[in-house]
């Protein structure tokens, strides 16, 4: 008789289907509210070296942070604390200008493409213009020029 056996596997002591508890799916990175970062700063300060670093690991937190978030503190109290990572946002200035520059490539090019209709519809005419005045030189079917 074969069985089939979801017992642990003797090098690891795990069901062989478990994913790795080890291994996270994907990293994602935290953030962290400006009230959060004022809580866990008033906190910290208050606690002395032993509960500071119980406060860290209960909160999953390095002394690295809390030494931003102080200086963020100092240089702007809520606004510092609550400001977003990465580029500010652009002025609405800049964006007007990025528009009109992206129009006026628009209208460059429509431009563009009239200019070119307009040249080939005046070659054309004076080919037409051509041939009409070089096919009255030509006889009729009676023989006689028009």
């Amino acid at each position: 008789m074969t069985v089939t056996s979801t017992a642990s596997t003797p090098q690891t002591g795990r069901v062989a289907d478990d994913p790795d508890p080890e291994v996270p799916a994907r990293a994602q990175r935290r953030r962290y509210s400006a009230a959060y970062k004022q809580k866990i700063l008033a906190e910290y300060e208050a606690l002395d070296r032993a509960g500071k670093g119980a406060l860290l690991r209960r909160e999953g937190l390095y002394t690295s942070l809390i030494s931003a978030w102080r200086e963020q503190r100092d240089q702007g109290a809520l606004e510092a604390l609550g400001k977003p990572a990465g580029r500010p946002a652009a002025d609405a200035r800049d964006r007007e200008l990025a528009r009109l520059r992206r129009e006026n490539e628009r209208l460059a090019a429509q431009l563009y493409k009239a200019r070119t209709v307009i040249e080939v519809q005046g070659k054309l005419s004076a080919l037409l213009d051509q041939l009409a005045t070089s096919g009255d030189d030509r006889p009729t079917s009676g023989g006689e020029p028009r």
